[in-house]
């Protein structure tokens, strides 16, 4: 296999990795075969799932424009991927150009974007870490040195912690993370779930079975599981909802989204 002139040595291109699947669903060119073909195997079981992708990035600008509006001006965005059209640093510092922007991956080909993407923005960051180490994200010297934790910041968890196994404690990693942020910060989360999607659970079960084959389990929970996430938080209105749901700029009629748009649920937190 060809390696491609973007893709950093030293990363195993014959491994599909999610970052990259989520980078082919939206449309994005920096994906391998091998991610295409996982990717195309799940939406043989659920062809919506770039819709879904779709529904995600839209909910995630609105937060972003909802937290900048509430003068929340720091980003931290764990597991935020490879960098696409409309990502957190553009649409916050489209807001406000004093905004600042800290990005965490742990894929290599998503920090590579990143840093190139962000050459020459001084006011946005990529750190190499992972959500089951908190610690490592909030000492690492780019997220430490661009943040001020003294302030408020808007935590973005989106579409990551579905790839967090309940043996690694995801609800640990959150409320460690949320233990140094200040009062007045706010959480935003989207997550998987079988409630919303448009098939049986058997139906949408060979898809996440994909991604259980290649080794990244995709790990569906419920709406009461993804709202303990926001233990300590005052959830922002209107809650825990359908991605298209919250906070829409256009009324999100049913008959007028595609019905995989509303899989999955989305929301805000304010700490105390």
């Amino acid at each position: 296999m060809e390696r491609p002139a973007w893709a950093p040595q030293g990363i195993d291109i014959s491994v599909p990795s999610v970052s990259r699947m989520y980078d082919f669903y939206l449309g994005g060119s920096h994906n391998f075969e091998v991610d295409r073909e996982a990717a195309r195997k799940a939406m043989e079981f659920m062809p919506g799932l770039p819709k879904i992708m779709q529904a995600n990035r839209a909910f995630m600008r609105r937060a972003v424009r909802h937290a900048v509006s509430e003068g929340v001006t720091q980003f931290l965005d764990i597991g935020s991927g490879i960098p696409t059209f409309g990502n957190v640093h553009e649409v916050a510092q489209a807001a406000d150009p004093e905004a600042r922007v800290a990005y965490v991956d742990h894929d290599p080909v998503a920090v590579a974007h990143s840093q190139a993407v962000l050459e020459g923005n001084d006011r946005a960051v990529i750190a190499t870490a992972d959500l089951r180490r908190p610690q490592e994200i909030l000492k690492s010297p780019e997220v430490s040195e661009l943040l001020d934790l003294e302030r408020p910041v808007a935590l973005l968890l989106v579409a990551v912690l579905h790839f967090i196994e309940d043996a690694d404690d995801p609800q640990a990693a959150v409320a460690a993370l949320s233990e140094s942020l200040a009062p007045g910060s706010l959480l935003v989360i989207t997550h998987a779930s079988y409630e919303g999607i448009p098939l049986t659970r058997e139906e949408a079960g060979g898809a996440v079975g994909v991604y259980r084959n290649i080794r990244n389990p995709l790990i569906m929970r419920s709406r009461d599981e993804v709202s303990r996430f926001f233990d300590g938080y005052e959830m922002v209105e209107p809650g825990l909802v359908a991605m298209p749901n919250w906070r829409p700029e256009t009324p999100a009629v049913h008959e007028q989204e595609d019905p995989y748009a509303f899989s999955g649920f989305g929301g805000v937190g304010r700490k105390a």
